[in-house]
């Protein structure tokens, strides 16, 4: 199905989200957030109504659509079954939705020209939400200790995802690609924290390996990765020397358990406690167990980790603590909310996607590198590999924008992953050694609907990099 405003409505659907933010009063900004959300899943809806479709049947996108369809659908069964509060129960799954919608538009045989609308769309709206999340957050706070929890942006690692597949995978190393990947560094310095930090380590150990598929390619990604790890050191230590304050907290936050009455790390230990008291509570009843607790029910901290907390909080501050937001940890909570047949679905799916995605994408870029789509794979690749960085001090999937990024970062993994396996199966080819002058690698997509078209023949000496023509970041 033909639509003229097809560009317009990507854009509708990636960027208003991008703006999203969270007020400082609870009763404030709900026309503004409303808005923002109506736009991105009514263009969202028209983007899927005029995608193009598959022709022929694929199982790794069967396993990852039953189990988003499962996560979001069987959400409304545990819902009835428990009856939380049904305004709880929607916030909490709207981000869930939004992911949902995001990996339905994405995972669609879309023409290239529309896949670099949706790339460049997905990059400037994650460029977006770092300029708007950092100045909001300045806007707003008065010093560190509250600034820190509001000026980063939500899908941060997604965007050192992308930037480390240009300058790791891709070795396009740009002024604006340095500058930019510099700016979440130090962002990530004022937050002052440590699981950005290591989520960032984690996303460039994979970009390292997936550039590295032999070891004379491994060796060289790594001696790169090592400049550019020295380069952000010495950014840290200019940053240490500048701020003297944020230094002083990194300080206190690494040595925090040292200054602690019980030896324990005071955030450590609150995310046990949350922890603790979702997995009892859905071990609590063979019912919870099977269906979970549902989207929005509320926790609390588990009074078995109130003595590590001495002197940080007390006894009557710890049994008030009530929450029903998604919690601070994905993987329980997924089991807590959806229990074991619709909560384990969805992260089993991404990792399944991933590994996919990564064992395929080391294995076509040796022996097929100048095979399309192959660039949007690797950095649909990284950016989801950001879910499970951000993971490790939070729940991705908690805002709304962060949750549609990611599913469309699916959708695009599956989608290629589709294409490429059947393309590559059809015309299998043999990475030569040697380059013949005047011979140009094939770069026109196999259609998937229908045999495949003959490559347009092409005259002279024509160069080729093994990344082929797909440029999505501006140069400097």
């Amino acid at each position: 199905m033909r639509n003229k405003y097809t560009t317009l409505w990507i854009w509708l659907f990636l960027c208003p989200l991008a703006l999203d933010y969270k007020s400082a009063e609870a009763s404030s900004g709900h026309a503004a957030q409303f808005l923002l959300a109506a736009l991105a899943i009514g263009s969202g809806l028209i983007l899927v109504l005029i995608a193009p479709r598959f022709g022929r049947p694929s199982a790794l996108r069967a396993i990852v659509t039953a189990a988003l369809l499962l996560t979001v659908l069987g959400s409304f069964f545990t819902q009835l079954l428990q009856g939380n509060d049904f305004g709880n129960y929607l916030r909490v799954l709207l981000p869930f939705v939004l992911f949902l919608l995001g990996y339905l538009v994405a995972c669609h045989p879309w023409r290239k020209e529309r896949l670099k609308h949706f790339e460049k769309a997905m990059f400037w709206a994650m460029v977006m939400s770092l300029i708007f999340s950092f100045v909001y957050g300045m806007a707003i706070s008065t010093d560190l200790d509250t600034v820190r929890f509001r000026i980063v942006s939500v899908t941060l690692l997604g965007l050192q995802g992308v930037l480390l597949h240009e300058m790791v995978v891709a070795r396009r190393v740009t002024k604006f690609t340095m500058l930019l990947f510099l700016c979440t560094v130090v962002i990530e310095l004022l937050s002052v924290t440590r699981s950005l930090i290591v989520g960032t380590l984690l996303l460039f150990v994979l970009a390292v390996w997936m550039s590295g598929y032999s070891a004379r390619h491994l060796l060289r990604a790594v001696v790169r990765s090592v400049v550019l790890v020295a380069l952000l050191g010495g950014v840290a230590v200019s940053a240490a020397a500048i701020f003297p304050e944020v230094a002083e907290h990194w300080t206190q936050r690494v040595f925090a358990s040292k200054e602690t009455t019980s030896g324990r790390d005071p955030t450590t230990i609150t995310r046990l406690a949350e922890m603790k008291d979702q997995y009892d509570q859905v071990v609590s009843s063979p019912t919870s167990l099977l269906a979970g607790k549902g989207f929005g029910h509320f926790y609390h901290y588990s009074p078995d980790y109130l003595p590590y907390l001495a002197g940080q909080i007390s006894r009557k501050d710890f049994f008030a603590i009530k929450e029903w937001a998604a919690g601070h940890n994905f993987w329980v909570y997924q089991l807590f909310a959806g229990g074991l047949i619709f909560g384990i679905g969805l992260p089993v799916a991404v990792l399944y996607a991933l590994y996919c995605g990564v064992a395929a994408f080391r294995s076509w870029r040796r022996i097929r590198p100048d095979a399309p789509y192959l660039p949007i794979m690797g950095r649909a690749i990284l950016l989801l590999a950001a879910l499970l960085a951000t993971s490790i001090g939070g729940n991705p999937l908690g805002p709304r924008f962060s949750g549609l990024v990611f599913g469309v970062a699916l959708g695009l993994l599956v989608s290629m992953y589709s294409r490429l396996s059947l393309s590559i199966k059809r015309q299998p080819v043999k990475r030569s050694r040697r380059r013949t002058a005047g011979v140009v690698p094939s770069l026109t997509p196999t259609p998937v609907l229908g045999p495949p078209r003959p490559a347009p023949r092409l005259v002279g000496h024509v160069t080729h990099s093994a990344e082929g023509d797909d440029h999505m970041l501006p140069s400097a």
